[in-house]
């Protein structure tokens, strides 16, 4: 069985194997260099003499007969480790480009008519729209999607981000008339074209959900289209209600 097969990365060198020269340095140096002469202990004291009989049993000069033994391998694995082992993992894919999208729902008065049918039953038309947009989330893997309502104005309620789950969220906590009776379509595609702008580059996109016709603000929605179209952002109008 491969490495991989068997959940392992499989080895495939060193990134700086001129580090592996190292290994013979201890030997070499022990061998070339002359040893020190006439050298006294390192350190006198009062009680050498009991240290040295504590550690005179044969266990303990066996265990100091592997120190050498120990260093040596002690100093091969720190060369192994300066020489930077590398394996072959799973690919790992770069993010693609993602689309910045805006989604506009219209939470107007008219939004409570309850003619919308899900699974049989009669709901009002932000009922139905919660769940067509929830839908459209779950497929978004990889944009960035920002939220934002319009009544008699417009309000942003989340930002541009990758974090759906939250979108969603704030998305079925919204109830009708939240931002006003009436319906500004031109001021939620002007608010919508303006933080799309603020995002980072990429494919930039406007979703107008709406059920009625501009009642409200102080934008045109011609005119905010036309800034749209100016601007690069694309704008997907989808008109709602029985």
């Amino acid at each position: 069985m491969s490495a991989l097969a068997a959940g392992w990365p499989a080895f495939a060198g060193f990134a700086w194997p001129w580090m592996l020269l190292a290994l013979p340095l201890p030997w070499l140096v022990r061998a070339l260099l002359p040893p020190a002469r006439g050298a006294g202990p390192a350190l006198r004291v009062p009680w050498a003499g009991l240290l040295a009989g504590i550690a005179g049993p044969p266990g303990a000069r066996r265990a100091r007969s592997r120190l050498p033994v120990l260093a040596g391998l002690g100093w091969a694995l720190l060369c192994l480790a300066a020489a930077r082992p590398v394996a072959w993992g799973e690919a790992v894919h770069p993010p693609r480009d993602a689309r910045e999208l805006m989604l506009a729902v219209d939470l107007s008065a008219s939004m409570g008519e309850r003619d919308m049918l899900i699974g049989g039953q009669v709901v009002d038309r932000l009922a139905a729209a919660k769940a067509v947009i929830g839908d459209f989330l779950e497929r978004r893997a990889g944009d960035r999607v920002g939220l934002l309502v319009f009544g008699r104005g417009a309000y942003v309620l989340a930002p541009a981000t990758a974090d759906l789950a939250t979108v969603r969220s704030q998305l079925m906590a919204t109830q009708v008339a939240l931002a006003g009776r009436e319906t500004a379509i031109g001021d939620a595609i002007g608010l919508g074209v303006k933080r799309l702008l603020a995002q980072r580059g990429g494919e930039r996109v406007l979703v107008l959900l709406t059920d009625g016709v501009n009642t409200a603000g102080v934008l045109d929605p011609l005119k905010a289209a036309g800034i749209a179209r100016d601007e690069g952002v694309r704008i997907h109008t989808i008109a709602f209600g029985g």
